[in-house]
């Protein structure tokens, strides 16, 4: 039995004894080291280390939780009472339970975690080859540094009905942004790697060299017009919309009545031969998992399946709400991405008289109960096919029931977010500028 399972089952008892009826176990144990590089010099080095313990009891329909920040035996008496003593005066709650769940799968098949810490000098070391390559680009008048970091964690639940369930998951990240021009005229961008592995992190100098040709290429931008015209949503803002998808479709939204989708299941929601997955078993994935939060089984799923919606996004309470049974989804959806078209980019605007290229969002101006959209953004235009001047300060406006069903999406589908798309057409939006 590992430390962390022991002291899972010490607290379990703790609960049993203080007149818990059933209870919930939830520990962490992470370690993170980080450095922060700017213009040759190292500014910040810090190396962290969490342990994190949560309880939920029920006695009844009526459940309360309680936390600490370190896992102390001899504390867990007192964090036991005291849960059960709140879950004692606070209301019923019908719906919410720890549910049943069967024996987990092994996490070993999903390859998560990177366990060796790299040496203070390698991040150094990452962090410098991306910086110094963006500085060494003609016309990069300065940096907001660059970052190389790891972390990793184990994460523990255990529960009274006899669930044990542990794994760990690593992450190495590198990051660096550019600056171009002077003084009011600057301009900035960035890029970055994230990934469970070491080995799989992208070239940090060639990281550099992206952010500061990204930098130069938003130089002097212009306000554009307003007009309706073709939209293209770059791969570090197309992912956005899943995320709008996903918070229509969950089971609270829908019990509460307050999506804009609560009507569509089993309609189409997108065109013809778009399909949306969650895949919680890709390997080395950034959010794989062998079992979601309250230890239910998980599987690969398409919620949007030929532009039909199929699922609700659920957890045992937002499914007891809504008469259905759990899809796995408690903590939320894992590798989440849309399919990838037939053309690449350069196709998908080919035919484009006038349109845009959105690169960047601000803002979160987005409606949930009608679906109405507008955001900031910033970009280039698209002028007889091909990339054109820098724009910025504008604003992008639709809805986001016609912006689901008219999108197209490129051929270059990337899995590095957790939450991807490829490249997305999206017909007859309001850019609204100068």
């Amino acid at each position: 039995m590992s430390a962390l399972s022991a002291a899972a089952d010490g607290l379990l008892q703790a609960a049993r004894l203080a007149g818990a009826e059933v209870a919930e176990v939830v520990l962490h144990d992470g370690a993170s080291v980080s450095v922060q590089r700017r213009l040759g010099k190292i500014e910040e080095t810090e190396r962290a280390e969490t342990r994190e313990i949560g309880l939920r009891v029920f006695i009844g329909r009526s459940s309360a939780s309680v936390s600490a920040s370190s896992i102390d035996p001899a504390a867990f008496t007192r964090l036991a009472e005291q849960a059960v003593a709140m879950a004692r005066v606070v209301p019923e709650d019908p719906y919410a339970e720890i549910p049943q769940a069967p024996a987990p799968r092994d996490a070993a098949f999903l390859d998560l975690d990177d366990p060796i810490e790299p040496e203070a000098d390698i991040l150094i070391a990452r962090a410098a080859a991306a910086e110094e390559a963006a500085l060494g680009v003609p016309g990069i008048t300065n940096s907001e540094g660059a970052s190389a970091s790891w972390s990793r964690s184990v994460s523990l639940l255990a529960t009274s009905h006899g669930f044990l369930g542990e794994y760990a998951r690593s992450n190495h990240g590198i990051s660096v942004t550019a600056i171009a021009g002077t003084g009011v005229a600057m301009q900035r961008d960035y890029d970055y790697s994230s990934t469970l592995h070491g080995a799989d992190l992208d070239d940090p100098a060639q990281l550099g060299r992206n952010a500061a040709a990204r930098a130069l290429a938003r130089l002097n931008p212009r306000r554009p017009a307003t007009a309706k015209l073709p939209i293209l949503f770059d791969p570090r803002v197309s992912g956005s919309i899943l995320g709008h998808l996903s918070g229509a479709i969950s089971g609270a939204a829908i019990a509460r009545g307050t999506s804009f989708l609560k009507d569509a299941l089993g309609q189409p929601v997108f065109g013809p031969g778009i399909t949306l997955t969650d895949d919680p078993f890709r390997v080395r994935g950034r959010r794989s998992r062998p079992f979601d939060r309250e230890g239910q089984p998980v599987r690969l799923m398409n919620f949007i399946e030929n532009g039909v919606l199929t699922s609700w996004i659920l957890d045992t309470r937002s499914a007891n709400q809504l008469g259905l049974k759990t899809t796995g989804h408690s903590g939320g959806l894992s590798n989440f991405y849309m399919q990838p078209g037939r053309l690449n980019p350069e196709a998908l605007m080919a035919d484009i008289t006038e349109g845009l290229y959105v690169t960047e969002m601000i803002g979160m101006g987005v409606n949930g109960l009608t679906g109405d959209y507008s955001r900031g953004a910033a970009g280039f235009m698209i002028r007889n096919g091909v990339l054109a001047e820098p724009v910025a300060e504008f604003t992008i406006a639709g809805n986001l029931k016609d912006m689901f069903l008219h999108l197209t999406p490129a051929s270059d589908l990337e899995f590095k977010r957790g939450t991807d798309a490829p490249t997305l057409r999206l017909e007859g939006m309001t850019l609204a500028g100068a």
